[in-house]
């Protein structure tokens, strides 16, 4: 149960004895906006390479060191409506190196690094910004030679046609990151730590009340609750909207989105995780089997979903000459699940694998933070008992509705010549 250390402060800690050391987490949360993805992705790498004491990352990582090793980084991720700003600290549980006192240094040297950062004369040190700038700028540069990755976001764009937040990735643009300066960052800065939702998580062999003791040292102040609605949701399209982007490539990346109406607080996303499992999700899928295996039009072939945004993804990676083909296809895939064209083996094996996956999800100290961090905001599942009730119980029709309930909406591909119809 999360305890409430200030107005829009929480603390929820998770006792267990499945690792011998303890992982710290906190994220800060708001409304994500196109304006300031780019801003927000920047300023944790401000954050993360030095602070006011420590202005180098040799300094840092010195103190690191003394903190027996301790692991610790920031980074920036979105779920639905929300852009999350997540700093997560790994440390060697005191209790067995007889050294009581590292949880509390590790508090004072997260304090360091959130209340003390690398600013001066109202801007971020300038050495460290433009370096940190022109590394990201970097990284933003490298996605398009990931053409996969490349595929993925501009199939979102495409997607999110109408919605400019939507379309922006949680780590920004290139173009918006170009004209940051060291003094708009600071401003950035200020109103995540006194405006932002605020969760902070510990798991390990801990006390919870030694835990809540040490971590109200943080100076966090009063501040509202997030109000933001969670769930994006759009306007279905008369239209599916399509896209190719010529690329010196090998291999053909055709990817494909359908929206749906299951949101992640609808029951109906237990038979959504099962449909999702049959259609491209595991090894064992129609995808995979019939796409990739049989016919062997693809080199990879996958769905995905997300259930913040309605939205289900196929991955495929094709010849060019294949790509009609492939699209057809992929839609006879959809059209086989919505006629129940599935074996009642190939269904109970979906829910034992889904229900594996959930399982070895709680036995990383990650898994058990995204569980108690939703736990937050809906309550559909309370323990693994529970997970696997739902996903059992989920029925042949029940997969055939979910099937029945996508609507293709865009299509992107990236090819090297002019597709062939």
């Amino acid at each position: 149960m999360a305890i409430s250390l200030q107005p829009g402060v929480k603390l929820t800690v998770i006792p267990t004895e499945k690792f011998k050391t303890v992982r710290l987490f906190v994220r800060f949360s708001t409304k994500h906006q196109k304006a300031v993805a780019s801003k927000r992705a920047l300023l944790t790498n401000l954050l993360e390479t030095n602070s006011f004491n420590y202005p180098t990352q040799t300094k840092l990582s010195e103190k690191l060191a003394d903190l027996y090793g301790a692991s610790f980084g920031l980074n920036v991720s979105k779920k639905g409506n929300i852009h999350q700003v997540n700093l997560m600290m790994n440390l060697v549980n005191g209790k067995y190196i007889n050294e009581q006192d590292i949880f509390a240094e590790s508090i004072k040297f997260i304090q360091e690094i959130l209340f003390h950062p690398n600013i001066k004369e109202g801007a971020f040190d300038q050495e460290t910004f433009q370096r940190e700038k022109e590394n990201m700028m970097d990284y933003l540069e490298s996605i398009k030679e990931d053409k996969q990755t490349l595929a993925a976001l501009r199939l979102q764009e495409l997607y999110f046609t109408e919605d400019i937040d939507q379309k922006t990735p949680s780590f920004g643009t290139k173009e918006d990151l170009n004209s940051l300066s060291a003094y708009d960052l600071v401003q950035t800065y200020h109103e995540m730590m006194t405006q932002d939702q605020i969760d902070i998580f510990v798991v390990g062999d801990i006390e919870e009340k030694k835990v809540k003791e040490t971590i109200q040292s943080l100076p966090f102040s009063p501040r509202s609750s997030l109000q933001t609605e969670i769930f994006y949701k759009q306007e279905l399209k008369t239209e599916v909207q399509s896209e190719v982007l010529y690329e010196p490539v090998v291999q053909a990346k055709l990817n494909l989105a359908y929206q749906t109406s299951i949101y992640y607080n609808d029951q109906r996303r237990f038979s959504l995780l099962v449909f999702n499992g049959l259609f491209g999700g595991f090894p064992h899928s129609k995808l995979f089997i019939n796409v990739r295996e049989k016919a062997s039009l693809a080199y990879y072939a996958s769905s995905m979903f997300d259930s913040f945004r309605g939205i289900v993804t196929v991955q495929t990676g094709i010849d060019s000459k294949d790509r009609r083909r492939v699209i057809s296809l992929v839609e006879e895939q959809l059209e086989s699940l919505k006629s129940g064209n599935f074996t009642e083996s190939e269904l109970q094996q979906t829910k034992v694998m889904l229900k594996n996956q959930f399982l070895l999800s709680l036995d990383s100290s990650r898994g058990l933070i995204e569980t108690a961090y939703l736990k937050q905001w809906f309550s559909i599942v309370q323990d693994e008992k529970e997970f696997e009730q739902k996903i059992m119980a989920v029925s042949k029709e029940d997969v055939k509705k979910v099937a029945a309930d996508l609507q293709l909406q865009a299509i992107f591909t990236i090819d090297k010549e002019v597709a062939h119809e």
